[in-house]
């Protein structure tokens, strides 16, 4: 083996000295690459684009109940869309993996189906955010696409997926506005039925403490001013007729009721001065005494005189005039004792309510804070119902955001596996590397020396002759065979190489259409 390559021609020797080495295999792999383009069974695919569409009306006017962005909501409906049921759903119906039931289980077809055929990429673009005004990417489309061997398979496929998006969409967000409208209505009614029995318990409080209530404190107040005031008049009005009955007592008691009859004049008189008497004295005074004693013989005296006139009436004018007003005044009296008791009693019923109030105030006031919380969030309720009902109705006539086709799937005439090209290509560069590899594997492993040089190094002694190549006939023979079969395999790989640019290069869709019509299917 040569220790050294250092020139050109020593690898153009190599080359010569292994070329078998070096053709076959690159010819084997390229044939290999070859066999395997054309045997490998095309794979076609099908692409349904759907466009995300803004909803028709400005979202400042009708706000949507649909919170979630596009990508969660995609993310949601393929999810939905690729569960095993649907999958199921559409495998049987197009009758799709025939020729793997028999060997593969239910699973391992739907898990095929949904993780290597069927296709679902997301269209980005880059738009302005509307809240922030700086430049963010953002899904306006996506395309779903099917992959299969049969291409009307494939297109129908294709459209039954991009179908069920559609669907699905309209579905979901019908559904989620309509729960969202439900939700609200619910809750009005609930806060509804709460105000009603908060109402039916400020009620029966109004009732219970009906006197009392806050809102009657300043009345209560104000009534008590008036009574004070009512019950001083009272007591100026009761003290000026005590005066003006002493008055007419004193005047009374000093007029006889009748002019005849001395002794009740001197008893009128009697009295009059005991009157003045007890107003200074006390009753142990000696002229006291003295004033009660004849006031009672003359009472014993007219008594047994009145005895025979019972019926005798006073005749004296200014005494019966007298008696009136001073049973008028007594009359007054007990008519403003009456109303002084009554207004009495009357401001100690309102000091109590006043008193009172304090207490119920809080409770009244504990009451009307549910009532107005309950008031003000029934009201948000029902400005949001009314809103969900609007974003209802929105999504029910489909001027909300919207999923558009724009793309639907058509009939795949060209597959998009296998790429012959690729595989031609790769098999040519693998079948160079797999011949000078072995070539040079065998050149490495072969220890024989080829100059007289290499074994002169080698051996570390001169080299006394070299005996030269003899070729025989036998060895001609077989050298111009050997000749014609590498001529014979670079002309049919300048062949393949024809062949491959007119098929790629020049008329690739013809071709392969000529070549379907008359494969079998």
């Amino acid at each position: 083996m040569d220790q050294d390559v250092k020139t050109l021609g020593d690898v153009v020797d190599i080359a010569k000295r292994r070329r078998k080495y070096l053709i076959w295999p690159a010819v084997g792999v390229f044939a290999l690459a070859v066999m395997i383009a054309f045997v490998w069974p095309p794979t076609y695919r099908s692409t349904s684009t759907i466009l995300i569409e803004e909803q028709e009306i400005p979202r400042e006017y009708v706000m949507t109940t649909v919170s979630s962005y596009a990508e969660q909501r995609l993310q949601t409906i393929n999810q939905r869309i690729m569960s095993t049921s649907r999958l199921m759903e559409i495998i049987n119906r197009f009758n799709l993996y025939a020729n793997k039931r028999e060997k593969w289980t239910m699973e391992e077809i739907v898990d095929r189906m949904r993780k290597k055929d069927v296709k679902f990429e997301l269209i980005n673009a880059d738009v302005i955010d509307r809240r922030t005004g700086r430049p963010t990417a953002a899904t306006i489309a996506f395309s779903v696409a099917f992959e299969g061997a049969d291409p009307s398979v494939v297109q129908q496929v294709a459209n039954v997926l991009a179908s069920l998006y559609l669907e699905e969409n309209l579905r979901v967000r019908e559904q989620q506005t309509e729960g969202a409208t439900r939700f609200m209505e619910d809750e009005r009614r609930a806060v509804e039925e709460q105000m009603a029995e908060i109402d039916r318990q400020i009620t029966a409080f109004k009732q219970l403490n009906v006197n009392t209530l806050p809102e009657l404190a300043p009345y209560n107040l104000q009534i008590v001013d008036r009574l004070d005031q009512d019950i001083d008049r009272f007591n100026n009005q009761l003290k000026e007729l005590n005066e003006k009955e002493n008055y007419l007592q004193s005047q009374l008691a000093s007029i006889p009721q009748d002019s005849t009859n001395p002794d009740k004049d001197r008893l009128r008189e009697l009295r009059v001065k005991l009157i003045n008497l007890e107003s200074r004295f006390t009753d142990e005074y000696p002229d006291v005494k003295k004033t009660k004693a004849e006031i009672a013989d003359l009472e014993r005296k007219l008594k047994g005189s009145a005895a025979a006139s019972q019926d005798s009436r006073p005749d004296n004018p200014a005494y019966v005039t007298l008696a009136a007003q001073l049973a008028s005044t007594r009359s007054e009296i007990e008519s403003v004792r009456r109303q002084l008791t009554t207004a009495q009693e009357r401001r100690n019923d309102y000091q109590r309510r006043i008193a009172t109030s304090p207490r119920v105030e809080e409770s009244y006031r504990s009451l009307m804070t549910r009532r107005n919380n309950l008031q003000a969030k029934y009201e948000d309720l029902t400005k949001k119902y009314m809103e969900a009902k609007v974003a209802y109705g929105l999504e029910k006539g489909q001027m909300g955001e919207r999923f558009t086709l724009i793309d639907a799937a058509i009939l795949p005439e060209k597959p998009v596996r296998p790429n012959i090209l690729a595989i031609i290509l790769i098999g040519f560069v693998l079948g160079i590397g797999a011949g000078v590899g072995t070539a040079a594997l065998k050149e490495f492993g072969d220890q024989s020396f080829r100059s007289a040089e290499a074994l002169s190094e080698a051996v570390a002694l001169p080299v006394l002759g070299v005996i030269p190549e003899i070729l025989t006939l036998q060895d001609m023979a077989r050298i111009k065979k050997r000749t014609v079969v590498v001529t014979a395999s670079v002309v049919c790989a300048c062949l393949i190489g024809i062949v491959v640019f007119h098929f790629f290069i020049m008329d690739l869709d013809i071709f392969w259409a000529k070549l379907m019509r008359k494969m079998p299917m």
